[in-house]
């Protein structure tokens, strides 16, 4: 395994914020009304599911990432374990995932600035935020983590708030007959627990397990991360606990407040909660936690995919001049052709705004679906070079292997169908197997022409 110079300068408080500010955003913000409208209060039974699958996941990438703490994570895994080929197109599809994702984020924080300032064309927020969170990233990786840290600390703040609002009305409402409709009967009592059936719990698994892609970024702070045998593991088994009880914790609260067949499809549900105390800038709050979740998201995109595109070099799969490090031990010039790439993105989404915007964020959905894939089977693959001794010694594992591997592999090919069939996603479906193709026609054409070169000399 390659050995990297990046300075170790995260600490265990970045690490976790790194990958709750990639699993936290706007699909918790403010979509989830409309995964709540797709199978009613049993939607809580998805989030389960998929909270599940993403422990298994999270637990059989840490168990590489203890033994191997490397920036590069799941590509140099699976350069490793499974093939160069396969270590080329997890590494470049990550990249993908996160420039596409950032696209779109990056575009969503100049609209959400309009909120404040009507009259200012969105395109110039959305330049200045990617030109500042591009330099916190040139500057040093310990600036980056601090930054990252309070951006999803206001995510924190803001969803606990909520919970412990919510749970004081609903304790008020035996006591105070002014509040109707409130309490966790409304679980139950308008059309059932399951209103829309038990194919609509199924349905709603693609949006969700959409909305907690980013939480395998936490792999890639492996390489810079002081004391990775402790911060690792001490970060995974926080960090899923944490995503877990905010998602589901909030919006048990939130359809405990409000019968789910009452709430817009439209508007943020936590929004509707803040308005239910009275708080009249309830809105311009919520508007607040949602531009950070986005920069949040941003932040973590430069960072995430600058670190791939750095291991891509190291592995000869990228230009060497990526791999180059500055003073700082940052990856300068990964770190500028990825913001490239994303300001054409910004451009791209200023041209077309809403076909764009959707196809951006489906693809960079299904992108994060196949990298999970692939690191269950990388993981089968470790433990084979292992014999038993060395599995025992071992100092963080996956749970319940390879039995978990397989369910969670069954799973993610069922999301990709639920995805298939959900007109929102369904662009995302067709395009990142183009990608794919792609990917292994321009791999098979710099392995010919490195072997020639190779012959010759």
């Amino acid at each position: 395994m390659n050995k990297e110079n990046l300075n170790r300068n995260l600490k265990s408080r970045h690490v976790q914020m790194i990958a709750i500010g990639g699993s936290i955003g706007v699909g918790l913000f403010l979509y989830s009304s409309k995964t709540i409208q797709l199978a009613g209060p049993a939607v809580l039974l998805t989030y389960v599911l998929v909270g599940l699958i993403t422990y298994v996941i999270m637990r059989s990438l840490g168990e590489m990432a203890v033994k191997y703490p490397i920036s590069g994570s799941f590509s140099a895994y699976a350069n490793e374990f499974l093939s160069p080929g396969m270590g080329y197109i997890t590494g470049w599809s990550y990249w993908f995932l996160w420039a596409f994702a950032v696209m779109a984020e990056i575009s969503a924080a100049g609209k959400y600035m309009q909120y404040w300032f009507p009259n200012t064309p969105s395109w110039i927020w959305a330049l200045s935020s990617l030109v500042l969170l591009t330099i916190i990233n040139l500057t040093n990786v310990k600036i980056f983590g601090e930054v990252e840290f309070w951006f999803a600390l206001i995510k924190v703040i803001t969803i606990i708030a909520l919970i412990i609002v919510g749970l004081a009305i609903i304790a008020i409402n035996f006591f105070n007959s002014n509040f109707q409709e409130i309490g966790f009967s409304n679980l139950w009592s308008h059309g059932g627990f399951a209103p829309k059936g038990m194919e609509a719990v199924i349905f709603a698994i693609g949006p969700i397990a959409a909305s907690f892609i980013g939480v395998e970024s936490i792999g890639l702070t492996a390489g810079e991360a002081k004391n990775p045998e402790k911060t690792l593991p001490s970060a995974i088994n926080k960090v899923i606990v944490r995503v877990c009880i905010f998602y589901i914790g909030s919006l048990l609260v939130i359809m405990s407040l409000f019968p789910w067949d009452q709430m817009d499809p439209e508007r943020s549900p936590f929004v509707l909660t803040f308005d239910k105390i009275g708080l009249q800038s309830a809105a311009g709050i919520i508007n607040f936690v949602v531009l950070t979740a986005a920069l949040s998201a941003c932040n973590s995109g430069i960072f995430s995919s600058s670190r791939m595109l750095h291991t891509l070099a190291s592995q000869d799969c990228a230009p060497r001049a990526l791999q180059k490090l500055n003073k700082k031990s940052i990856p300068v010039f990964a770190v500028l052709v990825s913001t490239f790439f994303m300001l054409m993105g910004v451009v791209l989404l200023f041209f077309f705004p809403n076909d764009a915007f959707n196809i951006v964020l489906s693809a960079a959905a299904i992108a994060g679906i196949f990298i999970w894939g692939v690191i269950l089977i990388t993981q089968i693959r470790f433990r084979k070079t292992l014999n038993s001794e060395e599995i025992n010694k071992l100092k963080y594992k996956s749970v319940f292997f390879p039995y978990a591997n397989y369910i969670g592999l069954a799973l993610l090919a069922l999301i990709v169908v639920m995805c298939a069939l959900n007109d929102s996603f369904r662009a995302g479906v067709i395009l990142f197997p183009i990608w794919v193709v792609i990917l292994m026609i321009t791999y098979k054409i710099q392995k010919s022409i490195k072997d020639k070169i190779h012959h010759e000399n």
